[in-house]
């Protein structure tokens, strides 16, 4: 027996309880599972992962053996394997697409971590994770006034946006695009294309902390309350109406999280930069010009299946004059995963870069020269993938895109 702490079934809801139950055993979220196919380790799937965690519930709270002999923890070696399989997950959400009786997987997931955060059963690197996010109120552990580093090469540097106080629009970066040079220009673009539109906004600078996604989903969300309600204060202070990311993970967070934690409305609207640019195309604020390059799409998660965000990013490819646009073969529901979701590429590096090869692959069967995303992730994913194995295609957020084309 091993000297764990107990399950704890507070970790889930009624419903994912009834969920776990539900589960038909049918297997048909296997085949659709892109860790699973990168690695085929059983414990990857999501069938594993139900029932590994149906047996730990069984052993401890129910059926004959627990009721005759009392509390039966699982072993070590159980609990190694199911946070090995659970942590390998990108959190993507497809076989909650395909599952028959649409068992909302990802929450679940997440639900799994948290009781594995409680054994102390994670990859190390988490507590780094956590140490970076809490005490440098970002991913990258570094001095968080460096947050607008991305700025300098603008045409206005300093630039005006970043210590203006009052404006109708806050641009949150994120961590991502504010510590990662690969993709500074997801955030430099975007600035110009708001500038140019004479967008009345601003950024909250060294005031941004992580949006704290990258714990909720390392099952340490307990611990980003201070956050949330810092940057919630931050916002309300700049009298804004609505808060814009180019982060999907950051939108979903806010959008999704924020006012679950504080216990109130937001005050303001949060909305992504592709509905914006939408917007601004819309209403002919800004002007496109061809673009002659054969492009894709790459529905990044967070936005796609978690968001339900498919037709707006397309919209605004095909307001693009002369622009040649296919889908690859796996697009909106049933899109794969870059890999760098779910905190994965900290658990398994070299599983990231497989799963990353096979969405490559399609785009190159797509006879696209560039693959488009909205992600700052499926970027920088896909991008370091392609550089490695030496691809010829070019990645670019949808930002790029449109401020590309509207400079001729």
């Amino acid at each position: 027996m091993n000297s764990r702490s107990r399950l704890d079934p507070k970790h889930f809801t009624v419903r994912q309880l009834l969920e776990l139950e539900a589960c038909t055993r049918c297997g048909e979220c296997i085949a659709w599972c892109p860790t699973y196919t990168a690695r085929e380790n059983e414990a990857i799937t999501p069938l594993s992962k139900i029932n590994s965690y149906k047996s730990f519930l069984k052993g401890e709270y129910g059926g004959f053996l627990a009721r005759l002999f009392g509390h039966h923890p699982p072993s070590d070696a159980e609990i190694e394997t199911f946070g090995a399989g659970t942590f390998q997950c990108t959190l993507c959400g497809r076989c909650h697409v395909v599952c028959p009786i649409r068992i909302n997987t990802r929450p679940l997931w997440i639900a799994m971590r948290q009781q594995l955060v409680d054994w102390k059963e994670y990859p190390a690197a988490f507590d780094l994770l956590d140490e970076a996010v809490t005490t440098q109120h970002n991913i990258s552990n570094e001095a968080n006034t460096g947050r607008l580093i991305w700025s300098e090469n603008l045409d206005e540097p300093p630039p005006s946006f970043a210590t203006k106080e009052q404006a109708e629009t806050v641009y949150f970066v994120g961590c991502v695009s504010s510590f990662y040079p690969t993709v500074f220009g997801i955030p430099q673009a975007f600035a110009s294309i708001l500038r140019q539109a004479g967008e009345d906004f601003t950024t909250m600078g060294g005031d941004e902390w992580c949006c704290g996604y990258p714990l909720i989903i390392a099952g340490m969300g307990a611990n980003v309350a201070e956050t949330i309600r810092h940057n919630v204060d931050a916002v309300r202070q700049s009298g804004a109406r609505r808060i814009v990311t180019t982060c999907p993970s950051c939108y979903h967070t806010w959008r999704h999280e924020y006012a679950q934690v504080i216990g109130e409305p937001l005050g303001f609207e949060v909305v992504h930069a592709v509905d914006v640019v939408d917007e601004l195309i819309a209403s002919k604020r800004i002007t496109l010009h061809s673009y002659n390059q054969p492009v894709t799409y790459h529905d990044p998660c967070d936005l796609g299946r978690n968001s339900g965000i498919y037709d707006t990013p397309r919209r605004i490819i095909s307001a693009i004059p002369d622009i040649t646009f296919a889908e690859m073969k796996d697009n909106r529901q049933y899109a794969l995963c870059c890999g760098g979701g779910g905190d994965a590429e900290m658990a398994d590096p070299e599983l990231t870069g497989a799963i990353a090869q096979r969405r490559l692959e399609q785009a190159q069967e797509a006879g696209a020269k560039v693959i488009l995303s909205a992600c700052q992730q499926c970027k920088r994913t896909l991008a370091g993938q392609a550089r490695k194995e030496k691809m010829r295609v070019k990645v670019l957020d949808i930002v790029e895109l449109v401020w590309d084309a509207m400079q001729g």
